[in-house]
């Protein structure tokens, strides 16, 4: 069953994968801005047409003003999209309207949270969700407030829809279910004590659904809470934020000057989240580049900090350049060197053809320019006990195996890779000198290192991996590549005890 959800969850990964994470959260909030305008003009929002259009217009024109100021000001790149995606949150979450004492005070909430990027920052890591400084502000200097009137049951559904395509796209649905989980419980105990106090009888099924539906938790939790750069690393830190948040929000504590409402738990959640990351812009200098395979090529750069990451763990490296396409300026990288080659870290990426912009400009990097890694993220990495492992890796997808064997102190670990032809079987001498057994899948046979063996050039399928790997159903799966190989490879993998993905959605 979970093999199956996992294959699924690939093949949906794949196409979404085209476009950048932040390229999709603005197409989701453009949609979603599509929707709210025609529900008004049909009368099932509170709000006007003439109030939403007009609130974007200003929140566009504060943020863009205020982005290109502070850019002009720190020399660097245009975010046009970042501009967009703030502007769009802050439209949900103030009070739209287009009166001469109203447009003072979203045009301070845009301003506010457009130099909150630039202001309130860490080591290129934002504090504070931008959108929840300028709501803030907003709300305390009594210029407007954050009515959140994204919060009604005619938006539910398409907040709903259009939120899971984000949290498809970054992984982080299971982060927001248990914020969702955690609001409900706290938000409907609260309701039901006031209820009591005040003598009114309690609907569970009513109360759940005022709760949910009634309540902007659902575009906070997938919009909001989410933000990739307010975010820690791991899960179970994400996990403590989305509790710590939910809480919060559920149980809104009056602080005298304002209340403690979803805009100002979330600050809090993204104070907290701040602390656990550590060291996060990770300034890189590029030493070398060297071809691996015909088609795969590796970067190593030197650190200009320290900075901490586990086997396995990728790095979000920004390539400013001009008109970017639907991707973006940023990708994901796994880390395929050791924690003990620090400064030195190695990521490796595979030409595709596809002429991607971004490719483009990575392979237009000389030595000794300098990048910026957004920070370190990632749960794929191995148990920290010594248990029987299967990783399994297609392509470009051995680059976490590199950095995970590199140590060499997995006892019991076999690792298939699966390639397209005997060329393209990057790192074989790394893995195969771990002590890992290492089984090759490919058309012709290559050269192999010793500790390598050569399975063939069949489709690896569940009977091929059973027969590779008989005691499959002891081992902990990983598997690493494309999602559309990940997809294929997954109901092979029933058998394993337990079975982790780590996808490459491309470059």
């Amino acid at each position: 069953m979970i093999a199956t959800l996992v294959g699924l969850r690939q093949r949906v990964l794949a196409p979404l994968g085209r476009l950048s994470m932040y390229r999709l959260t603005l197409y989701a909030l453009l949609a979603l801005a599509a929707v709210a305008v025609v529900e008004s003009a049909l009368g099932w929002i509170g709000v006007t047409p003439l109030d939403l259009v007009a609130s974007l217009a200003l929140l566009v024109l504060a943020t863009f003003c205020t982005d290109a100021v502070a850019q002009a000001l720190l020399r660097v790149p245009r975010r046009i999209e970042s501009s967009l995606i703030t502007a769009l949150i802050l439209l949900f979450v103030v009070q739209p309207g287009a009166n001469p004492d109203q447009i003072g005070g979203i045009a301070l909430a845009g301003v506010v949270a457009g130099a909150s990027k630039y202001l309130l920052v860490w080591r290129g890591r934002h504090l504070f969700n931008p959108a929840a400084v300028g709501a803030t502000v907003l709300t305390v200097t009594g210029l407007g407030f954050s009515a959140w009137w994204v919060g009604t049951p005619a938006l539910a559904i398409p907040v709903v829809l259009l939120g899971l395509l984000v949290l498809w796209r970054t992984e982080r649905s299971g982060m927001v279910l248990l914020f969702l989980a955690v609001y409900a419980v706290v938000s409907s105990a609260r309701m039901s004590v006031l209820s009591s106090a005040a003598g009114l009888a309690v609907d569970p099924a009513t109360l759940l659904s005022s709760v949910l539906l009634q309540s902007p938790v659902l575009f906070l939790g997938a919009f909001m809470l989410t933000e990739p750069l307010t975010l820690p690393s791991r899960r179970w830190q994400r996990l403590l934020v989305a509790g710590v948040v939910g809480v919060l929000a559920g149980w809104p504590l009056n602080l005298g000057v304002v209340t403690l409402g979803q805009e100002r738990a979330l600050l809090i959640g993204n104070l907290i989240a701040a602390v656990l990351v550590g060291r996060a812009g990770i300034r890189l200098s590029l030493v070398r580049r060297r071809a691996l395979t015909p088609t795969v090529h590796e970067l190593t750069f030197r650190a200009r900090r320290g900075f901490r990451f586990a086997p396995g763990q990728y790095l979000e490296l920004q390539v400013p350049h001009r008109r970017p396409d639907a991707r973006g300026t940023r990708r994901e990288f796994s880390i395929a060197s050791a924690p003990a080659e620090l400064p030195f870290v190695r990521i490796a990426y595979r030409e595709t053809g596809s002429g991607s912009t971004y490719k483009r400009a990575l392979e237009a990097v000389q030595t000794d320019d300098v990048l910026t890694a957004t920070g370190v993220w990632g749960d794929f990495v191995l148990p920290a006990r010594q248990v029987p492992v299967l990783l399994v890796a297609a392509g470009i997808g051995i680059t976490p195996f590199v950095s995970q064997l590199a140590a060499g102190d997995r006892a019991d670990a076999v690792l298939v890779l699966v390639a397209s032809s005997a060329e393209e079987c990057a790192y074989l001498d790394e893995v195969a000198a771990s002590g890992a057994r290492v089984v090759v899948v490919t058309p012709d046979r290559p050269e192999l290192p010793s500790g390598a063996e050569w399975a063939g050039g069949g489709r690896l399928d569940a009977a091929m991996l059973q027969e590779l790997v008989p005691d499959l159903d002891s081992r902990q799966a990983y598997v690493s590549g494309p999602p559309r190989l990940i997809a294929d490879l997954a109901p092979a993998l029933r058998g394993a005890r337990r079975l982790t993905t780590d996808a490459f959605a491309g470059y």
